[in-house]
């Protein structure tokens, strides 16, 4: 792809981003989760916005998942099991300006599947 497509396309994801992040803030009971995808990886976390601390994360990297939607659904499993053992069962979502599509969709669905709600 060329150089300036690339550079649109980020730039019309972070600005979806920051739409959203104006609607969504996560707190101690109902953290939201953020999720990052790259061609290679997930990266997963759980944040309190009211106290700006990180409660749980996750890499597909650091548990040997890739960024495919079988990696996703079992990423998501293993987040929700952190997710249960912080005491956290109810979350807000945060698909960090991507498609709830495909990678995204298989996570969200994951921790749905796993008795998270969002």
């Amino acid at each position: 792809m060329n150089a300036k497509v690339l550079k649109s396309k980020l730039a019309n994801r972070l600005k979806r981003k920051r739409r959203v992040r104006a609607k969504i803030s996560g707190c101690a009971t109902t953290p939201r989760v953020s999720v990052f995808r790259s061609n290679r990886y997930l990266s997963v976390q759980a944040i309190d916005d009211t106290k700006s601390v990180t409660v749980a994360a996750l890499h597909s990297k650091a548990s040997g998942h890739k960024s495919n939607k079988e990696g996703a659904t079992a990423l998501g499993a293993a987040f929700a099991a952190k997710l249960k053992e912080a005491g956290i069962s109810q979350i807000v979502f945060d698909r960090n300006g991507y498609q709830y599509h495909g990678v995204i969709a298989a996570f969200g669905e994951s921790l749905r599947a796993n008795e998270i709600k969002f």
